[in-house]
């Protein structure tokens, strides 16, 4: 069999062999949660006091589809905060989940999220769920990854995630260290300076403190 012209016959391959080479299945691009630009959310605590802001837009894409929304919530009777980056419904999925560990457990927050990350990382439903989660009660805090990581803050008890959580921290490290504000104060002010870098980050902002 000749090959067709301009075709290299380094490179061709007759159609009868073409058509039993095994064809890859096509698969649906499930992108990382690093790729989800929906928020920022950032935990502050000083002098007993523990301070959780988020803002309010959720971005599909180029769009903003909304400027107010709620992604910080609390659970366990008001004692715990929860505050959830990525896709919207992941995250009240996700939280929907925590809140039923915390009352199997009784209010045990380290108990809840050891449980919830060993169920993030075994169960076939919960894997597919693109969000990270930060939780926080007057004493402890947490971040629970989308690949079932549990992290706890260094000794200044700060943490942040979504797509403007670098400049939240920075900012609010920055005010920790060299100011005298009080925690929900540093985190208003670190959720302003997000706000002015970040795009999908914007003014809105949300603040719970236990």
């Amino acid at each position: 069999m000749i090959p067709p012209p301009f075709c290299s016959p380094w490179v061709w391959i007759p159609s009868w062999i073409e058509g039993r080479r095994p064809r890859p299945r096509p698969t649906l691009y499930s992108p990382p949660v690093s790729d989800f630009r929906s928020t920022t959310v950032l935990l502050v605590r000083r002098d007993s006091k523990t301070c959780m802001a988020s803002d309010g837009q959720v971005t599909l894409g180029d769009t903003v589809l909304k400027s107010s929304a709620q992604k910080v919530k609390r659970a366990g009777k008001g004692k715990v905060l929860v505050g959830f980056a990525g896709g919207a419904a992941d995250g009240l999925a996700l939280f929907a989940r925590f809140e039923t560990k915390l009352e199997e457990y009784s209010g045990n927050l380290e108990r809840a999220v050891v449980e919830l990350a060993k169920d993030w990382r075994t169960d076939r439903v919960l894997r597919q769920l693109q969000a990270q989660m930060i939780v926080a009660d007057s004493e402890r805090c947490f971040l629970v990854s989308g690949n079932g990581d549990l992290l706890q803050p260094d000794d200044e008890g700060m943490l942040a995630i979504g797509s403007g959580a670098n400049y939240a921290l920075a900012a609010a490290r920055a005010l920790l260290r060299h100011t005298t504000m009080t925690a929900t104060d540093i985190a208003r002010e670190a959720m302003k300076v997000a706000a002015e870098i970040c795009v999908y980050t914007n003014d809105q902002i949300t603040l719970e403190e236990v």
